[in-house]
């Protein structure tokens, strides 16, 4: 039963961090969030859903500090509940159903209420099927949930104070249901969708432009991550997002040496020039385990939003809120250095040192990359393929509403002038070197296609590369000794 209360009060609430960053990078969460732990979860399975904050995590598709058994809440905590603020927005797909993935026998529990209250431990429960013999939900009690004591609490409302035991029965998830096809998902044509499927949902139904696509756990899984480079191709026909993932620790056997990632790289194909692969994990001062691509996500988008949301700047070298390297529980590696992992950076794989003072991610290349046989330069950078798909994905977003529309010469020669002065703005910031070309030729736009409607600009332009490395050649020389004997002035 409610406090009865008459007269002034003060009382400290969850404290609340305001929000640091607000990215133009649209980051695209898929894996298993609590979504049992609010009601009426369906509206957060198998959608994508936009979180600003660590509340709009709790009213929207819960928290657990569970992340083995619901992976989502990892990238939850990183970006909304940690020192560094609110780094976001940050879109999720949850594909836990607790319709479905579901423990087959309902749980019973007994229940001792003082004071017309009673809790229950758990983060497995599926609050929607909750109920107490011979009570009504709504009537006689109500039903929330403490997020950080990860406590169902059931008050007695009303005229009603229950005392003594109550039965209460409820039905429990089953996170170790959730398989990759189930993340993998699709859309049929009847237009259901799942898994990485949901992704063509974010610009229609958020109206934002997915550009990063991110399985925390699960995109260490083949399969998973062919599926996600797909899934960020041509998104909705237009779309194109940059893939982040991870090679495992384990896989059957370990994978905790740098050989054995490299191995496991080119053995699983790990090589899309759309992608960027991380190995190892990486744990903070808390204990907290990472897959380096979530904390490689969280800091692009502070990269990102430093330019404005331009991705011109690689995250590699960039500060990390962790405080050592993981290669799994049983394995003995004690960790490497920069020099050791630019070895994997020559194989295109990304990870974490300490350098500099600090821990950091280190590696600015694609999973394309392959030192000594880079056959096409754009491979080379993340920030060449991010900014590729910066700038095609303006122009779709810009002249999306003059498709249908008069294509007039003057039309044609505005759309021209018009990428033109974006280029030039690119290349005034820093984000392209040289000089940028938007053309327009009739050698691009035979009558054929122009009889059809269809026309071709043409943008030529170099984005600017990292500082990867730097040597200063010093030479020792005998002129020093001149000054024993010159005039001294």
């Amino acid at each position: 039963m409610a406090e009865y209360k008459h007269g002034t009060y003060g009382e400290f609430a969850e404290s609340i961090v305001e929000a640091s960053v607000q990215a133009a990078t649209v980051p695209v969460y898929v894996g298993v969030a609590p979504v049992n732990l609010i009601r009426n979860f369906q509206s957060a399975v198998n959608s994508p859903i936009k979180l600003t904050d660590f509340d709009s995590v709790k009213r929207l598709i819960g928290y657990s500090s569970d992340w083995n058994s619901f992976d989502l809440c990892e990238a939850f905590y990183l970006h909304f509940d940690n020192e560094s603020g609110n780094v976001g927005p940050i879109v999720a797909i949850n594909v836990l159903n607790p319709a479905v993935h579901k423990k087959a026998q309902a749980t019973t529990k007994t229940l001792a209420f003082a004071n017309g209250r009673a809790t229950i431990e758990s983060d497995t429960i599926i609050l929607d099927t909750l109920v107490l013999a011979d009570k009504v939900e709504g009537t006689d009690f109500s039903i929330s949930y403490d997020f950080g004591k990860k406590l169902v609490v059931i008050e007695s409302i009303g005229n009603t104070c229950i005392t003594g035991s109550v039965q209460a029965t409820y039905s429990e998830v089953d996170p170790a249901s959730v398989t990759p096809e189930t993340i993998i998902g699709g859309a049929s044509a009847a237009g259901v969708y799942s898994g990485l499927g949901c992704v063509k949902l974010v610009y229609p139904e958020l109206n934002l432009i997915p550009n990063l696509i991110i399985c925390p756990k699960w995109g260490c899984a083949p399969a998973v991550y062919k599926a996600m480079v797909k899934a960020g191709t041509a998104i909705n026909g237009h779309w194109d997002a940059f893939i982040y993932s991870d090679i495992p620790v384990y896989d059957g056997a370990a994978v905790d040496t740098i050989e054995l990632a490299k191995a496991w790289q080119t053995t699983n194909g790990y090589t899309s020039e759309r992608s960027k692969v991380f190995w190892p994990q990486a744990k903070d001062t808390a204990g907290h385990v990472f897959h380096a691509s979530v904390l490689a996500t969280w800091r692009t988008l502070l990269v990102d939003a430093s330019h404005n949301g331009v991705p011109m700047e690689s995250p590699s070298n960039k500060s990390l809120p962790i405080c050592k390297q993981y290669f799994g529980d049983s394995s003995v590696n004690r960790g490497f250095d920069q020099q050791q992992g630019n070895e994997l950076n020559a194989a295109g794989i990304t990870t974490v040192v300490f350098w500099g003072g600090l821990w950091v991610l280190w590696g600015p290349h694609t999973a394309a990359y392959k030192h000594d046989s880079v056959t096409d330069k754009r491979v080379i950078f993340d920030n060449s393929i991010r900014m590729m798909m910066y700038i095609t994905n303006s122009f779709q977003a810009e002249h999306a509403l003059k498709i249908d529309s008069p294509m007039t010469r003057a039309q044609a020669d505005t759309i021209k002038n018009r990428e033109q002065e974006k280029a030039d703005a690119l290349a005034a910031i820093g984000a392209l070197i040289g000089t940028p070309v938007v053309e327009f030729k009739e050698s691009e736009n035979s009558t054929a296609e122009i009889a059809e409607g269809n026309f071709v600009w043409g943008f030529k332009g170099t984005p600017t590369p990292p500082f990867k490395s730097g040597t200063l050649r010093v030479a020792y020389t005998t002129a020093g000794f001149d000054s024993y004997f010159g005039e001294v002035e």
